[in-house]
């Protein structure tokens, strides 16, 4: 089933892990996002971004999220894989086998998101 929706960032901390020139960096970021839509609820984020340039990156990340999808209450972890560029993220995630609880235990669960404008993003994800 196809469910879709927003998410709004509500907090994001980044710290640079190390730094060459020209901006090529790795930094990490601890983030929080609010879900509204088909998918209802909040999350925590730990990516690790590789910045090939101030305008460009790529990250890969855990997304613990508490809330429902399509009306099935539980908590489910995702992995992400995404990049930034042209002022853009997006990203294609799955949820980690078997880390999904009470009502969306035992669901297939994966989707992906765009960001638009002022930290939000719109999310289409799959539950099967």
């Amino acid at each position: 089933m196809e469910c879709k929706g927003q998410f709004l960032i509500t907090r994001w901390e980044e710290e640079t892990l190390s730094e060459k020139c020209e901006g090529v960096k790795t930094s990490h970021a601890s983030i929080s996002q609010a879900y509204s839509g088909d998918m209802a609820g909040e999350a925590d984020i730990e990516f690790l971004m590789s910045y090939q340039s101030p305008a460009e990156a790529r990250f890969t990340g855990f997304e613990s999220f508490v809330g429902v999808i399509n009306g099935l209450r539980g908590t489910v972890t995702l992995v992400h894989s995404g990049k930034f560029t042209g002022g853009v993220a997006s990203s294609e995630f799955n949820a980690i086998a078997s880390s999904a609880t009470g009502e969306l235990a035992g669901k297939e669960i994966h989707g992906h998101f765009q960001s638009s404008e002022a930290g939000k993003a719109n999310y289409t994800i799959f539950i099967d």
